[in-house]
C-alpha cells in the first residue's frame, strides 16, 4: 500500500487483528445482499443473519438501508441529513475521537459506502478492511458469534458536510462536457445495456465510461489491486486527470471507485447518489446503449 498517495483509507487484516483490543476502535459489518426482483430490480436483505453466524470480535452490524440511509426518500440508500446520520452513529456508540474500520461479508462496496458517508460528513479517521471478511476467515483469525455487544450512547457530531455528492441537474450539466469524466461502476453488460439488472431503461448515462467496482479487486483475495494497476485502469478510461463523477445503480458500487481514486490521490471525485435509480426512470434524461 506504500504506493498509494493515501494508504490510510485501507487497513490490512493483520493490522486490525493487532488493534482490535483498542477501546477507541469501532468495527462495522456492513453486509447487505441484493436479491434480483423483476418487479423492483432487487430486494434488499440486510446481513443480520450472516453477522450472528460469525463476525469480527467486537464488531457491530450496520443496516445500510435503515440505519444510514434516508428511509423516507423515494430512492433507496440515499444520503441522510447530517442530523440523522449523526444520531445513527451515536446509537452505535461513536465519538468524534474514534477510529472506524468497515467491512462486509459480501461485496466490499457496502464497506466503502459507509466510508464515503463518513467522509461526506467530515469524519476522516475511517478505513476499509482490505480483503474483508473473506480474507479474515481465510486466514483463520478470531471470530465471534451472536448479536453485537451493546455500547453506551456516543457523542458523535457532524462538524461539516462536504460537497462530495451531486444531483441529477449537476450530472446533466456535465453530460457532453469533456472536462468531466462520468464513471459507471456497474458491470460491463449493464453499462452496455445488454444484460444484468436494469434500473429502468437499460444502458448508461450518455457519454459515461465504465470501470466496474468488481474490476478493482483481485478475485482470488478480494483485496484491492496494486496501486500501479489501479492507476492504469483508471487512466485507460480517462479518470485520472479530470474531475470525476462516479455512479452505479444506487450510489453503492460507485463508492468503491471513489475510494480507489481518493487513495490514488485524485482530489476531485464526487458521487451521484441516486444514480441510475433516478436517471434510468426519467425518460427526459439522456442514456446510451451498445
Amino acid at each position: 500500500m506504500t504506493d498509494f498517495v493515501h494508504p490510510e483509507h485501507l487497513v490490512t487484516t493483520s493490522w486490525l487483528a493487532e488493534h482490535l483490543h483498542e477501546p477507541d476502535l469501532l468495527v462495522f459489518d456492513c453486509t447487505t445482499h441484493l436479491l434480483p426482483d423483476p418487479k423492483n430490480t432487487y430486494q434488499v436483505l440486510p446481513g443480520h443473519e450472516d453477522f450472528e453466524k460469525g463476525h469480527i470480535p467486537g464488531a457491530q452490524f450496520i443496516d445500510m438501508l435503515r440505519d444510514v440511509s434516508d428511509v423516507a426518500h423515494q430512492f433507496r440508500f440515499m444520503r441522510q441529513s447530517p442530523e440523522d446520520f449523526a444520531a445513527a452513529m451515536r446509537r452505535f456508540g461513536m465519538r468524534d475521537g474514534n477510529r472506524v474500520v468497515s467491512y462486509s461479508t459480501a461485496n466490499p462496496w457496502w464497506a466503502t459506502r459507509l466510508w464515503w458517508l463518513l467522509r461526506v460528513f467530515g469524519f476522516d479517521n475511517a478505513a476499509v478492511l482490505d480483503g474483508g471478511w473473506q480474507k479474515w476467515t481465510r486466514e483463520g483469525r478470531a471470530v465471534e458469534t451472536g448479536p453485537a455487544r451493546r455500547r453506551p450512547e456516543g457523542t458523535f457530531t457532524v462538524r461539516e458536510t462536504r460537497n462530495l455528492m451531486v444531483d441529477k441537474q449537476q450530472v446533466l450539466a456535465a453530460v457532453g462536457d469533456g472536462e468531466v469524466c462520468m464513471l459507471n461502476a456497474l458491470l460491463p453488460q449493464q453499462h452496455a445495456g445488454s444484460g444484468g439488472n436494469t434500473y429502468g431503461r437499460p444502458g448508461r448515462i450518455a457519454g459515461s465510461v465504465n470501470l466496474p467496482a468488481a474490476h478493482l479487486l483481485n478475485p482470488d483475495t478480494n483485496e484491492f489491486l496494486a496501486p500501479d494497476e489501479l492507476r492504469r485502469r483508471f487512466a485507460d478510461v480517462g479518470a485520472i486527470d479530470r474531475p470525476v463523477i462516479t455512479y452505479c445503480g444506487g450510489g453503492i458500487a460507485a463508492s468503491a471507485d471513489a475510494l480507489a481514486l481518493v487513495m490514488l490521490g485524485h482530489e476531485n471525485v464526487k458521487l451521484y447518489d441516486a444514480s441510475l435509480s433516478e436517471w434510468a426512470t426519467d425518460p427526459d434524461l439522456p442514456m446510451e446503449t451498445g
